[in-house]
């Protein structure tokens, strides 16, 4: 994957293009301090996937990957910001960037989304997920095959899956079930063994991904 990163901050650019070359599979082919750098670039050079500051100098990240769509569709867009804003996450995923994370995001997840972008998979942070379902964005994520971890699943836990992400507390998701608040925590137990997640974000995570609510 051909990687251009641009920031207007010298000392952030040039670390997260050196950290980003180290990455198997990843050639940073160069680095630009703002949006018409950015352009120059593109227009005498092959590039997979910009990585760009979303608060840019000329053009802001969200105007850069307007035009970049509309000149060249085939560059794929990740954008890194500071802010957890939802105008800023809106703007961003209805310009069609491919990834939108934190900028306090560590190397092992920027890894993660370069190899989901790669794999043409868009990737969020889990900040993100929470604000496009606020915002009820939910269709720019995209839904992957249904995981073997699915057919794992009963009926009961499926339907506890979709009222988690509906934000009900056990003691909602008892009464509305007609079972005991105990209950609903050992189902809650068994999903997260069964999806190999942690915790109730990564059950909203799964649910998104695969569909369980919209």
């Amino acid at each position: 994957m051909r990687v251009l990163i641009a920031d207007d901050h010298e000392i952030f650019l040039d670390s997260l293009s050196l950290l980003v070359a180290t990455f198997p599979d990843v050639e940073v082919v160069g680095s630009c301090k703002n949006a018409t750098e950015v352009i120059g670039f593109a227009q005498n050079n092959e590039i997979d996937l910009l990585i760009t500051d979303y608060r840019m100098p000329q053009m802001t990240g969200v105007e850069l990957t307007i035009f970049l769509r509309q000149h060249y569709p085939e560059i794929r867009v990740l954008m890194l910001s500071v802010s957890e804003e939802a105008e800023m996450i809106r703007e961003s995923f209805q310009a069609g960037v491919w990834g939108y994370m934190m900028k306090r995001a560590g190397k092992a997840e920027l890894l993660k989304a370069l190899q989901s972008i790669a794999n043409g998979q868009k990737y969020f942070s889990e900040s993100v997920v929470f604000e496009l379902m606020r915002l009820g964005l939910t269709d720019n994520i995209p839904k992957e095959e249904v995981s073997n971890e699915f057919n794992q699943l009963t009926e009961r836990e499926i339907d506890i899956i979709r009222l988690i992400s509906n934000e009900l507390s056990s003691n909602e998701i008892a009464e509305k079930l007609f079972i005991a608040p105990k209950t609903v925590e050992i189902h809650r137990h068994n999903i997260l063994k069964k999806l190999n997640v942690k915790n109730t974000v990564g059950i909203i995570k799964y649910a998104i991904k695969n569909g369980l609510i919209s």
